[in-house]
C-alpha cells in the first residue's frame, strides 16, 4: 500500500552556515559598528544582543535573509519576544522549530480527512504517516498541504508503493 510522511526538519549544517555569515555581516557593515550588536549560538537557539530594540529586529532580519539564501524557510525560525538584558541592552532568543508538534499533527489529520479522499493519516512522534491504495490520492494530499499555510516548513519524505 503507498504512504508516505509528513514531516518537518531542519538542515542544521544550512543553519549553521546561515548563522555564521550573519554573524560576519554584523562585525562587518557600517550600520551595525559601536551599537554591540552580536549574535551567539547555544543550546536553546540563536542569541541576539544589542543596544537597541531596532538594532536587533534588524539582526533577525539579517539572520533570516542568509538563511532564504541558504534555502532555510523564514517559519524555521521562532523569534522569542525582545528582553532587557543588564546594563541597558537587549536579547532576543531565536529557537529552531523542528518536528510535528501533537496539535499541529492533529490539524494536518483534519485538513487530511476533510478532502474525503480514500487515505487514512495516523500521528506518529513528531510526524503523519499518510496511506492510501491510489498514489493519486496521495499526491492530491502533498498538494493540498502545500496549498496550506500551515506556520511550520513541511517536508514529504519516504515515498513508499
Amino acid at each position: 500500500m503507498p504512504s508516505f510522511d509528513v514531516v518537518s526538519k531542519v538542515d542544521k549544517q544550512e543553519v549553521d552556515n546561515a548563522f555564521q555569515q550573519t554573524k560576519k555581516e554584523l562585525a562587518q557593515r557600517y550600520d551595525f559598528k559601536g551599537t554591540g550588536t552580536e549574535i551567539e549560538r547555544n543550546e536553546e537557539g540563536i542569541v541576539l544582543r544589542s543596544s537597541t530594540e531596532d538594532r536587533i529586529k534588524a539582526a533577525y532580519e539579517v539572520l533570516i535573509e542568509r538563511g532564504i539564501k541558504r534555502k532555510i524557510s523564514p517559519k524555521v525560525f521562532d523569534p522569542g519576544k525582545i528582553e532587557p538584558a543588564g546594563g541597558s541592552t537587549f536579547r532576543q532568543t531565536v529557537k529552531l522549530r523542528e518536528g510535528i508538534s501533537t496539535d499541529k499533527g492533529r490539524e494536518i489529520v483534519k485538513i487530511i480527512k476533510d478532502r474525503k479522499l480514500k487515505v487514512q493519516a495516523q500521528i506518529m512522534d513528531d510526524q503523519v504517516r499518510v496511506t492510501g491504495k491510489s498514489r493519486d490520492d496521495l499526491q492530491s494530499v502533498i498538494a493540498e498541504l502545500r496549498g496550506r499555510d500551515l506556520d511550520i516548513e513541511l517536508q514529504f519524505v519516504n515515498m513508499r508503493d
